[in-house]
């Protein structure tokens, strides 16, 4: 294992704390326990979003903490939950009366967790709505969690609630964009690599040098099947047919197309992957109305990628276009 580490324990302090003070402007680092919080927090009047998860699929989730996304974050260790203690006082913290949204990935331990801390701060006053994410189309009932998985579809999510609340609207309005989002978007995606958990020291899973995993989860757990490796035009075609044919994509629809990388991959061959599904969108009939290309949410140092299209309309697209500024993403300010 090579990696610019120091101790494996101490990976996500130390990450945390570089974080912080990257991006002082932006956010406040809280220790002990560990949150991250928009500067500004809490926001007169504002709903607040919070959300959080297992560390080492950065940028997501503090990257995103900002203006016009999530006003708090909450890391866990590598591929492990956070904790109630740290989600119930990141509540606290961006609560200003307004009421708050916990943004959830559907995996057990996240579910359970944020549950838990959502019931403490029902009990101290604060009104908490939830969002669960669950656009992996991939497969059921996973090694991590009950149902589908949450992957690239918690960006989108994100961000368009994130804009809403930025806009003032109400604590059940902001929720029920959320899972309007998550209702018309869906994501697949494909492992060339495994990658190595810090504190573990070897890869999560073996994969030949000639094979991939197609549908692969954001923490290495097993897809729909192994293939042997094949070019990007087949590799994009087999991602993409099964998320438009969940969604029901067909002529006429308007769509953001995301292709978000693992980790591992370079910007170079997202884009190429990004071709051939805007190629095959518009076979299709679609319009690609908005795109997002990059490392979004990503698996370590995974090799990969994942593909997501999200369904728009009129105001879905207005509010992604809305201002954002957070360290990982920031437009129109």
């Amino acid at each position: 294992m090579k990696k610019l580490i120091n101790d494996p324990k101490a990976v996500v302090d130390e990450s945390v704390q570089g974080f912080g003070q990257a991006h002082a402007d932006l956010v406040t680092v809280s220790a002990d326990p560990t949150f991250i919080t928009r500067k500004d927090a809490p926001v007169s009047g504002k709903v607040g979003l919070v959300s959080g998860g297992g560390s080492g699929h950065e940028p997501l989730h503090a990257g995103f903490v900002g203006r016009g996304m999530l006003d708090a974050a909450v890391p866990g260790a590598v591929f492990t939950s956070p904790t109630p203690d740290q989600i119930l006082p990141a509540t606290h913290a961006v609560n200003s009366g307004a009421g708050v949204v916990h943004i959830v990935k559907n995996y057990t331990g996240d579910v359970l967790n944020f549950e838990t801390a959502a019931e403490l701060a029902e009990a101290e006053g604060v009104n908490v709505r939830t969002v669960l994410v669950n656009d992996d189309v991939a497969v059921e009932d996973s090694l991590y969690t009950a149902g589908r998985r949450g992957v690239g579809g918690t960006v989108l999510v994100e961000k368009i609630a994130g804009a809403a609340a930025e806009r003032g609207d109400g604590l059940d309005v902001v929720a029920a964009i959320g899972e309007r989002v998550n209702s018309n978007v869906r994501t697949m995606g494909v492992a060339l690599s495994a990658c190595t958990v810090p504190h573990a020291g070897s890869p999560s899973f073996d994969l030949a040098e000639d094979e991939i995993e197609i549908g692969i989860g954001i923490h290495g757990e097993p897809g729909r099947h192994r293939i042997p490796m094949e070019n990007a035009d087949g590799i994009t075609d087999r991602l993409l047919a099964p998320v438009l044919a969940d969604l029901g994509i067909s002529s006429g629809d308007r769509v953001l197309l995301f292709v978000n990388g693992m980790g591992g991959t370079p910007l170079s061959e997202l884009y190429i992957v990004y071709r051939r599904a805007a190629q095959v969108l518009a076979d299709r009939g679609a319009a690609v109305e908005r795109s997002l290309v990059g490392n979004y949410i990503t698996a370590l140092e995974m090799q990969g990628c994942s593909i997501s299209v999200l369904r728009l309309d009129d105001e879905l697209t207005e509010l992604w276009d809305a201002p954002v500024h957070t360290a990982a993403l920031r437009w129109g300010v």
